[in-house]
């Protein structure tokens, strides 16, 4: 836990800042995410370029919610002991329609590791 940058947001803060933001802050929250990320699953799988590029562009937004539904959240969920899952059909939906609904349920999931680690 010790080397995992600690980026705790309320899940609803993510929302409000996406929308008063146009978007915006959703370039800032991936690539602390992807950082985040990262470090669980102790290998770059989000380049800093992917991160800062998905803000803006739809493609690669979508490949960023799938790297983190398929590679990512799953070693998230084994560090807090919960069953793995694959996140990314349903990340990828949510981050083509409602990209900051899709953030909201990736921040929830990292504020859980920093509840179960404490």
């Amino acid at each position: 836990m010790n080397n995992i940058p600690e980026f705790k947001v309320d899940p609803i803060v993510v929302l409000l800042l996406g929308l008063v933001t146009c978007g915006l802050y959703l370039i800032y929250w991936n690539i602390k995410v992807s950082q985040v990320l990262n470090a669980v699953v102790g290998r770059e799988v989000i380049s800093q370029p992917v991160a800062i590029f998905s803000g803006c562009c739809l493609p690669v937004n979508l490949y960023f919610y799938y790297l983190a539904g398929k590679e990512c959240l799953p070693k998230l969920y084994q560090r807090i002991g919960e069953p793995e899952k694959d996140q990314s059909t349903l990340l990828i939906v949510l981050g083509l329609l409602f990209p900051m609904v899709a953030a909201m349920i990736v921040q929830g999931d990292i504020n859980r590791l920093y509840t179960t680690q404490a």
